[in-house]
């Protein structure tokens, strides 16, 4: 028989993070920089572990330069050559390459070994497939953490800490917690598979952190609130593809409509994706992606300030004074209701 748990799962929209004393004078005596060791590559990272997502229109070489400045961090996309790859390592900064990962998925090995052939810098290796609970994409990891014993492994995506402890065991060292709560993700609609993203980040946190693991919360983030929380929650990184969306460093021409302007952006399971990277859907699957036009936001810097400012801000309001400590200064309240949205459609600045 079906098993229904009666355990209340939740999103970043059920709770708020309750305020607490704090000694704190200014946000700017908050230290948003991370400093890790990975179980099994070894390597260790320094940098703000604020991430874009690795979809087309986000995980940009425009974009890792762009992020690279606040020494952020880009998962770059698959669809890159080594050629493209070799010419953006040979005309940006070494702290950019420090702050990237070549993107693969299970069919793409051999892009992937050509690539961190022609740029020995890349350290990072983002091991990406919808739905990282199968056994193909196990035996990939291990296969890559063969083949690349001192590279750090990004793998995913899951939501429950038996399969996280799986893909930590089988070599990864960040996994990628989420499955459908991504703003152009359709998945949960398709599938009817899924699980509340807080919930799956302090889970599979918890399970990870027991085996010297890492986790990246990996979308649902609307606003520099959720970012705080999936931190706050005992995420280790936090992966966001549409608060990236829609600036100049995203890819695609800006289109102009009624004298508005707008840029795509687009699941990667979304029939554009499909149409642009596979010759179209194929016929045993189904799109589990939607194509949105997103008001277009210039530079993205204004966006990362936002971002930053906001989670330094969350920092304050618990007495935390570096990001390491905010999950352990966190308490969640379960709310109805996050803000007063009576006059949402007159706000310009939010």
């Amino acid at each position: 028989m079906p098993h229904v748990e009666q355990d209340i799962k939740l999103d970043f929209k059920d709770v708020l993070i309750r305020p607490k004393r704090s000694t704190l004078k200014s946000r700017s005596e908050v230290d948003l920089c991370r400093e890790y060791v990975f179980r099994n590559s070894g390597a260790k990272y320094y940098g703000v572990p604020i991430m874009t997502a690795n979809m087309d229109t986000t995980g940009t070489f425009e974009m890792a330069r762009a992020l690279a400045k606040h020494a952020m961090f880009t998962a770059v996309h698959k669809h890159y050559s080594a050629q493209e790859w070799q010419s953006f390592a040979a005309n940006s900064d070494p702290e950019v390459l420090e702050h990237c990962a070549v993107s693969a998925g299970t069919g793409d090995l051999e892009r992937l070994v050509q690539i961190l052939k022609a740029v020995p810098q890349l350290r990072f290796i983002c091991l990406d497939v919808a739905n990282g609970y199968s056994e193909n994409f196990v035996a990939f990891v291990r296969k890559v953490r063969d083949l690349f014993p001192e590279h750090t492994i990004l793998a995913g995506n899951v939501v429950t800490g038996e399969m996280v402890e799986q893909l930590i065991l089988s070599g990864a060292d960040v996994i990628k917690v989420g499955i459908g709560p991504g703003s152009v993700c359709t998945t949960r609609k398709k599938t009817g598979v899924g699980y509340p993203q807080l919930s799956a980040v302090l889970e599979c946190a918890d399970a990870a952190h027991g085996l010297g693991g890492h986790i990246i919360s990996d979308g649902g983030c609307v606003n520099p609130g959720d970012v705080a929380k999936a931190f706050g929650a005992g995420a280790d990184f936090v992966m966001a593809g549409g608060l990236f969306a829609g600036h100049d460093e995203s890819a695609g021409e800006v289109i102009e409509r009624n004298g508005k302007k707008y840029k795509l952006f687009y699941g990667m399971s979304s029939r554009t994706a499909m149409d642009r990277h596979a010759g179209g859907v194929a016929e045993y699957r189904a799109s589990e992606g939607k194509t949105i036009e997103i008001p277009y936001r210039g530079p993205v810097e204004r966006t990362v300030l936002d971002i930053l400012g906001g989670v330094r801000s969350a920092c304050t309001y618990v007495g935390a004074s570096k990001l390491k400590e905010l999950s352990r200064r966190t308490t969640f309240i379960r709310v109805s209701m996050q803000t007063n949205e009576v006059f949402a459609a007159h706000n310009k600045d939010d």
